[in-house]
């Protein structure tokens, strides 16, 4: 039904006027009494196979919804009826902010991708977390995926991440530092060995240092050289994470059939989706065996099919995340792929 009614009836409104449009008649379909149980219905495929820890922490399924999908943690309930095994929110920032000017989500319908520029548009750490104590189904797993403000520069960025953690601790089972979005200014510099071992290792120390620390990750972009990589397992190593999180949207426009100068037209921002799939691959296989298999992994990229995740998971990741997959293909994939991982 997704494909072949709702989907080209979305896929005519602007990006970002659709999401809202999902998101709002989630929310409103949800309230409606036995929705919720007739969504689980639909989507909701679980297995004692499907089960998995992963940095200590009891995932009933290994497919979650990636960061970006729910920056203010409004639609966890929701996600969950649709049969996702945990939802990372985000990206939070400390204060409020819009983000950058629309429009900034495109879609490229040829390859299935979309090119965002959203900037970290969010309500902030603290609506999030206000959110977060209010919501019902109290088993999912929650990531929260924390980032800093633009106005913030990035030799105070430290301050902005542990803000976020102090406000968000006691409502998220794990964390995760994102300074691999292309669309705040100057984030990826934060990227580099030395600004990025000092920022971990402040996050880590405020983490440490409360009654309940979290489990904390790293993203990272897809466009790091091989001797990057080496240096990011290094640097993960030093400061005691839990894992890492391949990949985050690509600078790249390499490869795509779109012509160039509709891509151009749209201006700058991450590139997600299919064309995505084999280079997301690749950096997860990569730091799986430079690691041996010893630094867990959330895999995402290009994930629009059960294939595609059981690619991923056979590279290396323990966990695997949807995006765009889920924007093109509809819910139903998540029961897809579920449903042949207990096949296989």
């Amino acid at each position: 039904m997704y494909k072949a009614l709702l989907k080209p009836l979305f896929f005519r409104l602007d990006a970002e006027d659709a999401h809202h449009l999902v998101f709002n008649n989630l929310k409103r379909a949800h309230r409606l009494p036995g929705a919720a149980a007739l969504l689980r219905g639909l989507y909701d495929y679980q297995h004692p196979s499907l089960e998995r820890e992963v940095f200590g922490l009891p995932f009933r399924n290994p497919v979650g919804i990636a960061a970006g999908f729910d920056k203010n943690a409004e639609l966890t309930d929701e996600l969950a009826a649709l049969g996702f095994g945990f939802v990372e929110i985000g990206t939070v920032t400390p204060r409020p902010q819009p983000g950058n000017p629309q429009p900034r989500l495109f879609r490229l319908p040829q390859d299935e991708a979309l090119v965002n520029r959203m900037g970290f548009n969010n309500q902030g750490a603290e609506a999030a977390a206000d959110r977060l104590r209010q919501r019902r189904n109290r088993n999912l797993i929650i990531g929260g995926n924390i980032g800093k403000n633009k106005d913030t520069p990035n030799e105070l960025a430290a301050q902005d991440y542990v803000a976020c953690v102090e406000a968000l601790h006691e409502v998220v089972d794990y964390f995760v530092v994102n300074v691999s979005s292309p669309n705040t200014p100057n984030l990826r510099q934060l990227q580099e060995r030395e600004p990025l071992i000092a920022l971990l290792q402040q996050v880590q120390e405020r983490n440490q240092a409360l009654p309940t620390p979290r489990p904390l990750l790293l993203k990272i972009a897809p466009d790091l050289t091989d001797s990057q990589l080496d240096d990011i397992l290094l640097i993960a190593r030093e400061a005691e994470l839990s894992g890492l999180v391949a990949t985050n949207t690509t600078i790249s426009r390499t490869g795509l059939t779109t012509p160039e100068a509709q891509v151009n037209a749209l201006g700058a921002g991450g590139l997600s989706g299919r064309p995505l799939r084999q280079r997301a691959t690749e950096v997860i296989r990569y730091l799986s065996r430079q690691s041996r298999g010893k630094m867990p992994i959330i895999g995402v990229g290009g994930i629009h099919s059960a294939q595609d995740a059981q690619e991923k998971l056979a590279a290396g990741a323990a966990l695997v995340q949807l995006y765009s997959g889920f924007i093109y293909e509809g819910p139903s994939l998540v029961k897809q792929i579920n449903q042949a991982l207990t096949v296989s």
